[in-house]
């Protein structure tokens, strides 16, 4: 059986996700009669291209096709037909697409191909739910997934429970919860101690993740160390004294040992689909304070693993539970325990090899 995933929003999470979704097809794929196909663009800041095939199974086929986030309907139309032609070739039985750019190109690369495949689409964050956009533009997005479902086909793979009860409202939908690696993080695991709190984000600096609502804390808390591991286009919005940016680490290795270095994972995002930094910081038993959205309230259990807060005002109480060692202890450990129940990524991959088949 011939499985293409389709993917436009190559980075961040969305990164860590098709690297371990390749080696866990390219190696346990043959026993399942499963042969894997990756289509994918290369345009994202926080990735060198040059990587993805060292950093990928050599057991899957990879094949870049250009793909823009921003719409254009020249562009977008080269990438259909480029679709059509490399879906022709492969002929696949199942195609999976992920994130709302692929879905859209896909499905209509699909349509194209008059020969119909098994359609799956994972949103990763369903677009109609981002806040830096007019409410307009999300009624436009709205629309668009609603009716590219009936008019196309195919079922939603949900990525977390919240994005599961939204797709249900849509179409015909499964759950299939993002996973980690997580004995594979555990490498990278040690008690740290800093002398003054270090709390941090891992992720592009860019409106979803509001670097301006992480600045905000990081003023009203100078007593204590922030860093944000990774870069964007908006990071001079981050101008606090007490906040440190990495700048980007190509290498996935040296972004878990600054995380691990992290005493509380803080998660300011304003929207997300299940977010994988976090669930790699609470695999690293870090306790997550994170914004109560959707995506992360998917993830974090108050007051068991973490906290969620709607208003900076409520960190103060949370960060003064925190800044005792014995309750960040009893907090990751029970964010390891969540993880390794719920978010492990063998098991849940498995899943999609049953919904694939059937």
């Amino acid at each position: 059986m011939r499985v293409v995933h389709v993917i436009e929003a190559l980075g961040g999470g969305v990164y860590t996700y098709f690297k371990d979704l390749s080696f866990f097809f390219g190696e346990n794929g043959p026993a399942d009669d499963l042969e894997t196909y990756i289509i994918y663009s290369g345009n994202r800041k926080e990735i060198d291209p040059s990587k993805i095939t060292e950093d990928f199974s050599k057991n899957v086929k990879l094949i870049e096709v250009p793909m823009v986030r921003e719409f254009s309907i020249f562009k977008d139309l080269k990438s259909i037909l480029k679709l059509r032609k490399v879906l022709k070739e492969i002929n696949p039985d199942a195609i999976h697409l992920h994130s709302s750019k692929a879905g859209v190109l896909g499905r209509a690369a699909h349509f194209l191909l008059f020969d119909k495949k098994k359609l799956f689409y994972t949103p990763h964050g369903y677009s109609f739910l981002r806040v830096d956009i007019s409410p307009l533009h999300k009624k436009i997005y709205q629309a668009i997934e609603k009716y590219s479902q009936w008019i196309f086909g195919g079922t939603t793979i949900a990525c977390g429970d919240t994005e599961y009860e939204i797709a249900k409202q849509l179409g015909k939908s499964v759950l299939v919860r993002n996973g980690i690696s997580i004995n594979e993080l555990q490498h990278f695991y040690n008690p740290v101690l800093n002398p003054v709190l270090r709390i941090g984000i891992v992720g592009r600096i860019t409106a979803q993740k509001d670097p301006e609502l992480f600045n905000r804390i990081a003023t009203l808390f100078p007593q204590f160390q922030f860093v944000w591991i990774g870069d964007g286009d908006l990071r001079s919005l981050l101008t606090a004294k007490n906040i440190i940016v990495t700048g980007w680490f190509l290498n996935q290795n040296d972004i878990m040992k600054e995380l691990n270095t992290l005493d509380i994972y803080l998660q300011t995002s304003l929207w997300e689909g299940l977010p994988i930094a976090v669930l790699e910081g609470m695999a690293l038993r870090k306790p997550v304070v994170a914004t109560n959205v959707i995506g992360n309230k998917d993830i974090v259990i108050p007051n068991e693993t973490g906290f969620l807060f709607d208003s900076p005002a409520e960190l103060e109480n949370y960060f003064e539970q925190l800044k005792e060692l014995q309750k960040r202890i009893l907090l990751g450990n029970n964010g390891f325990r969540r993880c390794q129940q719920v978010f492990d990524k063998d098991k849940n991959f498995r899943k999609l090899v049953s919904i694939y088949k059937h």
